[in-house]
């Protein structure tokens, strides 16, 4: 028997089989390559990966587990595979969809339009929990507000692809996209040859060369460009690690940077060294106590001055949540219309907000049909599974719900696709989501062909965070024609788009009273 002879699709959309149980045109070499394969060989590249993790150090830290602080990545060795002309529409519903965020999120921190014009309400914007009213008016370089972004998309039971999140803040998982492929190349090299399989090992020099264009006017030489760090006891701190070693910058903490006539300076065995750009991991809440919460110890006294002044870039920018806030997420392809004049092409998934009174009354009598989310949790936190969860379970979150709705949405479950996923001596279907990751320079967008897949190993379940007992797999995007695959055209498009409206809306004209800031922080107040 082969390892898949026992595999079975339960009716879901299977990224690996159809429905008749064939394996997919683009699966079929690596399918004949897993049949080849005994159960001892493909159980000892099991232990090889788990060897090589622990001994890398690839790591995520848990926050509340009190058995200890770092796991092992969990990592699953069959990889998802993702055919070009799919890659494409995931390419240009991205690119679209971040360049729409980027004119969102000017819009808001200077002439308001999409709010005066009643597209997106206002009040949701300005009593958004991480909307800053201390930013309004201020420029970012370039004019840019998000660098980094990671979309999380999800394939329903007829496998079209919807966008379920967009993390604009400080978004995670790259480095296990980098150290995945690097592990698959080195214990199934022949699967590589097999196909022509896209690279994305140069994520970080795409990535170092886009910080760099951020920096002040007037450097010499090479910016200084820095990744800035909560420290050893947050969960990503291992890809915080890992991305400055491959990138080529300093890792620093808070502590490490000070503050000296609005100019940000590193402290260094040769004395003080000027940074420019500083590539940050640390929420806004944090990143300066003189401005947010003044008992932050991780960030830097007198940042957001220096950052106000020009004199320093940060990636991503200060007051991006707002445009990654849940119940903001529903307006999105509003804002692509608004903005670009176009259709999403990637839709969201159905979303109820609960500050609305019909959807209220609809959430609280369907909660067993639905999923909740407060709007600004993650990893899995803040969620009610309605379907699966207990009949308390439900009633305790109509309670929140009923309390503060403006911090939950709802939406139906969707039958995530699954893949193949090694249990025991065989292989099982397992749901899967996948978050591409898009770099936002001043000369266009990259999205790099690559994703990580995350996939809820626990049998039945639909949570894919690592925290919640989810793993991960590698992502293969497919060369069209076994050839290298030339710039996109959506790269051009929507790059030229993004700096054709900046540039109209860089002198942006006050509304007649009073000015945007005093207006967004009374907006705040009536909150």
């Amino acid at each position: 028997m082969s390892l898949l002879d026992r595999y079975a699709t339960d009716g879901f959309y299977d990224e690996m089989f159809d429905a008749e149980g064939e394996p997919r045109p683009h699966y079929r070499r690596l399918y004949q390559r897993l049949c080849e394969m005994s159960l001892e060989d493909y159980r000892s590249r099991v232990q090889l990966v788990d060897l090589t993790l622990v001994g890398q150090g690839i790591t995520f830290n848990v926050y509340g587990d009190q058995r200890g602080a770092e796991k092992p990545w969990p990592f699953d060795l069959v990889p998802r595979i993702v055919p070009a002309d799919e890659w494409d529409i995931v390419e240009r519903g991205l690119k679209q969809r971040l360049t729409a965020l980027n004119l969102f999120l000017h819009d808001v921190y200077h002439d308001q339009k999409i709010l005066r014009d009643r597209v997106v309400p206002r009040d949701l914007v300005v009593g958004a929990a991480h909307f800053r009213p201390e930013f309004v008016g201020a420029d970012p370089p370039g004019g840019l507000y998000v660098h980094i972004c990671g979309s999380d998309l999800i394939r329903d039971a007829d496998g079209g692809y919807y966008v379920l999140e967009d993390n604009l803040r400080c978004p995670s998982g790259v480095s296990y996209v980098l150290e995945n492929r690097t592990i698959l190349m080195r214990i199934l090299p022949k699967l590589f040859r097999d196909l022509a399989v896209r690279p994305v090992d140069h994520y970080t020099r795409q990535l170092l060369r886009n910080l760099r264009q951020l920096a002040p006017d007037g450097v010499d030489g090479e910016p200084n460009v820095v990744l800035l760090t909560p420290g050893v006891y947050n969960s990503a701190y291992f890809e915080h690690a890992f991305l400055a070693q491959q990138i080529g910058i300093e890792l620093v903490e808070g502590r490490d940077l000070f503050v000296d006539n609005n100019m940000v300076y590193m402290k260094t065995t040769k004395g003080p060294e000027r940074v420019h750009v500083i590539y940050r991991r640390i929420d806004d809440d944090f990143i300066d106590p003189l401005v947010f919460r003044p008992d932050s110890r991780l960030g830097v006294p007198g940042l957001v001055n220096a950052y106000r002044a020009g004199n320093v870039a940060l990636a991503n920018s200060i007051g991006t949540g707002v445009a990654d806030d849940k119940a903001v997420y529903a307006y999105v392809p509003d804002m692509i219309k608004y903005y670009l004049g176009e259709d999403a092409i990637l839709p969201n998934v159905q979303t109820f907000l609960a500050w609305r009174p019909s959807d209220l009354s609809y959430i609280l009598a369907n909660l067993d049909k639905l999923v909740v989310k407060a709007t600004n949790e993650s990893g899995g936190y803040g969620m009610l599974m309605g379907p699966q969860a207990s009949s308390e379970e439900r009633a305790k979150f109509a309670d929140l719900i009923k309390a503060n709705p403006r911090n939950y949405i709802a939406q139906p479950l969707i039958s995530l696709s699954r893949a193949p996923a090694f249990v025991d001596d065989h292989f099982e279907g397992r749901h899967i989501d996948m978050r591409p990751y898009l770099l936002c320079g001043l000369d266009g967008i990259t999205l790099i062909p690559g994703a990580l897949t995350r996939v809820a190993l626990r049998k039945g379940s639909y949570v894919v965070n690592s925290s919640q007992g989810g793993g991960s797999k590698d992502t293969w995007v497919l060369a069209p024609d076994g050839s290298a695959r030339p710039p996109s055209a959506a790269q051009s498009h929507y790059g030229g788009l993004l700096r054709q409206s900046l540039r109209q809306w860089r002198q942006p004209q006050m509304p007649e009273g009073k000015g945007d800031a005093n207006a967004a922080e009374e907006g705040a107040q009536q909150q």
